[in-house]
């Protein structure tokens, strides 16, 4: 085949590509995102691999019903994408990121939802806003520090999807300590959780507090938007996405001192 083509990821070819990049079979993350999609296919989840003509994947889309969204967003009767990407410089600009995005409108019309939603936002491990607002989307609900939740409507008298909201509240209630709040949702969230938590007890003498997700309904009740990793300390969010121990240890030095 000539041109990259789309793929469907199901339990049944789910071990022939890497995962969301990912080649590396002993990735710490790798099993447990495997076994976290296997248990959202029966709740609508689609995952759609974009693969070169050479047959290496270079893009990815995840998409599910918003009552099932991993994310702090009331998003029922939307589809909802957690992600989008393309990694390959060579193949971007070419429109296929359009592709994945219609190919998720389609799914969502011929499923009878109200229409596409995205959380987006200017900092890491999110969706940038530009392609969206290219394709029809527009702005439905904003929370700092810089998210965005976009929305494109088939059925314009539906009601919009919206954050959740109370994340400073919902951040206080677990206490003084150093709380990790990680999920299986991303693969590469593992890999940062074990290595922040033994940076904290090595060099800041803290026994990190993790708390797994285990469901949609954790997820939205996360105390941030992104809501499938956090770093809280002392009821205050110090980061609301994966980051590096260097990074870690940098924030926790101001915050001691």
């Amino acid at each position: 085949m000539s041109t990259p083509f789309l793929i469907d990821i199901d339990s049944s070819n789910l071990a022939e590509y890497p995962c969301c990049g990912i080649k590396n079979p002993s990735h710490p993350g790798l099993l447990a995102k495997r076994c976290w999609l296997k248990a959202h296919f029966n709740l609508g989840l689609r995952a759609k691999i974009l693969l070169a003509a050479d047959g290496k994947p270079f893009g990815y889309i995840e998409y599910l019903p918003g009552e099932f969204a991993w994310r702090g967003v009331s998003a029922a009767g939307y589809m909802f994408i957690h992600c989008i990407w393309n990694q390959s410089s060579r193949h971007q600009r070419k429109g296929w990121g359009s592709a994945m995005l219609e190919a998720c409108v389609k799914d969502a019309k011929a499923a009878g939802m109200n229409g596409v939603a995205v959380l987006t936002r200017a900092g890491p491990w999110s969706a940038g806003r530009s392609l969206f607002l290219a394709k029809g989307f527009k702005l439905a609900d904003a929370s700092p520090p810089d998210y965005e939740l976009l929305v494109r409507k088939f059925k314009t008298s539906a009601a919009d999807p919206a954050f959740k909201g109370g994340y400073d509240r919902k951040a206080a209630r677990f206490g003084n300590g150093l709380t990790i709040i990680r999920s299986a949702q991303c693969p590469y969230i593992a890999k940062f959780g074990a290595e922040i938590a033994q940076t904290a007890e090595e060099e800041f003498h803290l026994t990190a507090k993790t708390i797994n997700l285990e469901s949609c309904k954790d997820a939205q009740d996360a105390p941030t938007p992104y809501a499938v990793f956090a770093i809280v300390y002392k009821g205050r969010i110090l980061a609301d996405h994966q980051i590096s121990r260097t990074r870690f240890r940098n924030i926790m030095k101001k915050v001691m001192s």
